[in-house]
């Protein structure tokens, strides 16, 4: 791996691309070559999609998944650069364009890139796989501000897919995604989700397993957006110079079987 990673940042105005923008300046590992943002956006510094492209080793994206297929398109055409991808509310036609795009580029995409929240994944997974569905539901909370449009979030689907890959089942199967008026009781083996929007909230998650006679709940709390910055800026070292393909932060961090 090259001493230094010549890094771009896609959605550079945005809260997480000006996050990465002050990690990176603070690191002699990695140099900042690029910022961009949406077509017709204006800021000091910033250059065009095409420029940025041709300069970077990785481009950091933190956008919409819009913005984010457009990317890993035009990244792929021209054979490069890898892409750290951190966008979530990826529909399947858009994750579908990402894992085509990926035969070409080696790209890494996570809807999280906390260590502790890919610690516990893996937790989830083995309690899920502890816990059965005939003594223990399974419910995921997750809290963010209130500018976030998705919902649930990328981290409470990651959690729901470690859940439902600990119990052996598909999580499209099992997921109970909203509950309003007279619901009838609660399936058993259903995986739920819960939503609050409010504040400033940065990412508060949580996975409880309750039976009639205990309850365990495993949670994380982010602090600060710049442990998701710095997860991006780890990502986007270890993807430098990778094949093409489709990672993710288990990858990353070696946390695969």
């Amino acid at each position: 791996m090259p001493q230094s990673i010549d890094i771009a940042i896609a959605g550079a105005l945005g809260r997480m691309g000006q996050a990465v923008a002050t990690l990176i300046s603070g690191r002699g590992d990695v140099r900042l070559v690029a910022r961009f943002d949406r077509p017709g956006a204006s800021g000091d510094g910033l250059i065009g999609t095409d420029t940025a492209l041709a300069a970077a080793q990785v481009v950091i994206d933190f956008t919409t998944p819009d913005a984010s297929v457009a990317l890993a398109r035009a990244a792929a055409q021209r054979g490069g650069p890898a892409l750290v991808i951190g966008s979530t509310g990826c529909s399947d036609e858009q994750l579908a364009a990402i894992a085509e795009a990926a035969k070409s580029i080696a790209i890494v995409h996570a809807g999280n890139y906390s260590l502790g929240v890919n610690m516990l994944m893996g937790m989830v997974a083995k309690a899920a796989r502890a816990l059965g569905p005939d003594v223990y539901d399974i419910e995921i909370f997750e809290a963010h501000h209130k500018r976030k449009v998705d919902a649930p979030s990328g981290t409470a689907l990651m959690l729901g897919e470690a859940a439902a890959e600990g119990r052996g089942v598909k999580l499209d199967d099992v997921a109970q995604r909203g509950r309003d008026g007279i619901t009838g009781a609660r399936k058993a083996g259903d995986i739920g989700f819960s939503v609050m929007r409010g504040g400033d909230i940065i990412g508060e998650h949580s996975v409880t397993f309750a039976a009639e006679d205990e309850i365990l709940t495993i949670s994380h709390s982010a602090r600060d957006r710049g442990l998701f910055a710095r997860g991006a800026v780890e990502a986007a070292r270890w993807v430098a110079g990778k094949p093409p393909g489709l990672y993710d932060m288990q990858d990353v961090l070696g946390l695969k079987e």
